[in-house]
């Protein structure tokens, strides 16, 4: 699964051309020229030119002719060689891109060394390449680099980028996606997602930007570059503190003697020790790990998706945890521990999985609770909620009768969302509880 393997051989790129034979057609052909040129992979330039040497020239339209795009929610794709897929060359060309717009949006070198970007990774099969390939290009244009040296949850990158002020983050993963897959996923200065119009400019700017400067292969800068930095020390316990902040005292007080207990699974992801951590500070017992899915593995070997929102088939090696440990909840992770599965054993011993809308649901509620707890005088009248479009009415009858701002957004709800309240024209003195 790997494509992590430098090039070894010591033939030029302009002396591998010269042994294909090429397809005679103009657009392929100065693909294949390109891909030949550039890559410095061995494995995935050793896919390209075997495809050419096999004639196969249906796949290589597929791979060269045609590139992924940069959407609102990043990149995702197949690990592969091509254009169309992420590799080497494709997570080069994307760090381009950004680094080129950030350069033009923020022109002071001074911001750039002090603020700069954080780069973090997961679990995935090349995972931790791609983040070291994204770091070389940002060291190559003189940005700070917060670069984490483990895996880590993704909603690490957006909280380092607003606790250190960066000028934006990117993560390297793929989600709940398949094992085949990876992807990145880019974050603003405001910790939300990178959304419109920086989104269309990404793209822009990393279509001006194809061509992989010598200097971005030099992953050996992340080792001892002046201005690259771990930030793990030091966002590790503000995470968690931070945390620790929106439970009320009194929850606490409640939580070290609750009697209950949770299975956990991080379905191969990087999950488990964070959760364990979270409940930790929450004064709660330990969760209790699915064994199985505890450490990150990229091979997924218990799953055949890593979505814990795929229902019984993805947890059921926790619900057989929970029944013999006789165990009423289960939380489930995906990989990159940015969704949440919740199971409850109801009365009648069947299992309920609730659906994605009861959650939001529960969490709003748990959310203006905890605010009026620990608010000496709240103003629900001044609180906001957030929902998308897609999702259910709940929310909004809530509203209703406790008073609060609803608010509906596009999908992937911190982009709209955001971009309304970030104005910081109508709510500008509001709290929200997303």
């Amino acid at each position: 699964m790997s494509i992590s393997v430098k090039r070894k051989t010591v033939i030029s790129p302009q002396e591998l051309l010269k042994t294909l034979e090429l397809s005679g057609e103009e657009d392929l052909d100065l693909q294949i020229k390109n891909w030949v040129m550039w890559d410095r992979n061995e494995a995935t330039l050793q896919q390209v030119t075997e495809a050419v040497r096999d004639q196969d020239w249906k796949a290589l339209r597929v791979r060269l002719c045609h590139r992924i795009t940069y959407l609102t929610t990043g990149l995702r794709g197949v690990m592969r060689a091509g254009f169309d897929s992420l590799n080497d060359v494709v997570i080069i060309e994307v760090a381009q891109g950004i680094c080129a717009y950030l350069v033009d949006a923020y022109p002071s070198i001074q911001k750039r060394q002090t603020q700069g970007v954080v780069v973090g990774y997961d679990g995935r099969y090349n995972s931790k390449r791609f983040a070291q390939l994204i770091a070389t290009v940002f060291l190559n244009n003189d940005f700070k680099v917060f670069l984490f040296t483990r895996m880590i949850p993704t909603p690490f990158i957006p909280f380092t980028v607003v606790t250190l002020q960066c000028l934006a983050g990117i993560v390297v993963t793929a989600s709940h996606n398949v094992k085949e897959d990876n992807g990145i996923k880019v974050y603003w200065s405001n910790g939300a997602q990178a959304m419109a119009p920086h989104d269309q400019r990404i793209h822009d700017y990393m279509m001006n930007n194809l061509e992989p400067k010598p200097s971005s292969w030099e992953t050996s800068l992340v080792l001892d570059h002046p201005l690259v930095e771990d930030p793990y020390r030091q966002i590790y316990p503000l995470f968690y503190e931070a945390l620790k902040t929106l439970i009320p005292p009194i929850y606490l007080e409640t939580n070290e003697c609750s009697q209950l207990r949770f299975i956990y699974t991080a379905l191969h992801g990087v999950g488990y020790p964070f959760m364990r951590e979270a409940f930790y500070q929450a004064r709660l017992k330990p969760v209790i790990p699915v064994v199985e899915q505890k450490e990150a593995d990229p091979e997924f070997p218990t799953l055949v998706k890593p979505n814990p929102e795929e229902g019984k088939e993805a947890l059921k090696l926790a619900i057989k945890k929970a029944d013999a440990e006789h165990c009423t909840l289960v939380l489930a992770n995906d990989p990159d521990v940015d969704r949440l599965a919740v199971a409850e054993l109801d009365p009648r011993g069947r299992w309920k999985l609730f659906n994605g809308n009861e959650l939001g649901a529960l969490l709003g509620w748990w959310a203006l609770e905890n605010y009026k707890t620990r608010t000496p005088k709240p103003a629900v009248t001044n609180c906001i909620m957030i929902a998308t479009l897609v999702s259910s009415r709940i929310l909004a009858a809530m509203a209703r009768v406790e008073g609060f701002i609803f608010v509906e957004g596009m999908p992937s709800f911190p982009l709209d969302g955001t971009s309304r309240l970030g104005a910081g024209k109508v709510w500008k003195n509001s709290t929200i509880c997303i």
